[in-house]
């Protein structure tokens, strides 16, 4: 699917079918969403751009994420979004020539319905591609916002949930390395982009008033990477918290088996003697010799039993 945006007197149309495209003047923005490969090549022939396929952008290294020629910007980088209950990692490649942004893409992101929700409501909209391409950044460091609030939300239930218990859940343990995964994938996702905007920060293809725009979205990415080490440090905390409990719970159970081992070692030892097979035992033949024994026995236990009361060991 193809959308194309050219830049009206008062408002900006969208054009959806290239047999509309009778000229290219006044077009802002060429957003394709998985197009056909007849389509890419349309587009790549009639705009004389090239645009990487998804696998060839899911490949691409970290250091030509960015490159700036005299004609035009290339920019690849990742968005985030849940699926589910998965969050993909869904690659997006941009191409700033003139005052035309083009992108290409596989999924449909909010990021990109969000952006042009804003466009259609600025009565007086006097964008470029560059502008556009700013917002889609905009929009999607605010869903990046969204993101790492719902995070700590649900962090602090976990805490909550945990003090309410008093107990080990396996289902905590599991809980906490999925918002840990997911801490760590949507904080790579967020460093992608700060390695795009700070590179094109460094460009002179941006008017000042795109420069102050630039270094507005820097510093709420370096917010929200304060925000990603925050919430690891939470989890760090809560599964440290968790441990503890479980090693608290271990020491319980190994407590109860110590005591009740040490408990019945004297009557063990009572029955021992009782049992020995000797000729002359003093209370072999008294008739009161087996309720004595077991006397001794239960009075081995109790006085076990109140010595360990009397230390504070039970």
């Amino acid at each position: 699917m193809i959308r194309v945006l050219r830049k009206g007197e008062r408002h900006i149309h969208k054009i959806e079918h290239l047999e509309e495209l009778t000229h290219f003047e006044h077009i802002i923005w060429v957003d394709l969403q998985d197009a056909s490969p007849t389509q890419v090549a349309q587009i790549e022939s009639r705009f004389s751009v090239n645009f990487m396929s998804e696998q060839e952008q899911a490949e691409i290294e970290t250091s030509s994420r960015y490159v700036e020629t005299t004609e035009r910007i290339v920019a690849n980088s990742n968005f985030l979004q849940a699926e589910g209950k998965e969050y993909i990692n869904h690659p997006v490649s941009f191409i700033l020539k003139g005052h035309i942004l083009f992108t290409y893409r596989e999924s449909d992101l909010k990021t990109f319905a969000d952006t042009v929700r804003k466009i259609k409501q600025l009565s007086s909209f006097s964008q470029n591609g560059a502008q556009i391409m700013l917002t889609l950044f905009e929009s999607r460091i605010d869903l990046d916002a969204d993101m790492i609030e719902h995070i700590s939300r649900e962090i602090a239930k976990l805490s909550k949930g945990l003090s309410i218990k008093k107990r080990v859940d396996e289902s905590l343990l599991l809980r906490i390395s999925e918002f840990q995964e997911l801490t760590m994938a949507l904080r790579e996702n967020i460093f992608d982009k700060q390695r795009v905007i700070s590179s094109m920060l460094r460009s002179d293809k941006f008017e000042k008033l795109e420069q102050d725009k630039l270094r507005i979205i820097i510093k709420d990415i370096n917010s929200l990477l304060e925000h990603t080490a925050f919430n690891f440090e939470r989890l760090e905390y809560l599964q440290d918290t968790l441990l503890g409990l479980i090693n608290i719970e271990q020491n319980k159970i190994i407590k109860i088996f110590t005591v009740a081992s040490v408990i019945f070692m004297p009557p063990t030892l009572i029955a021992s003697i009782y049992g020995m097979n000797f000729r002359i035992l003093p209370e072999l033949s008294w008739d009161l010799g087996y309720g004595f024994a077991l006397l001794l026995m239960v009075l081995s236990s109790v006085t076990t039993l109140f010595i360990f009361r009397r230390k504070g060991w039970l």
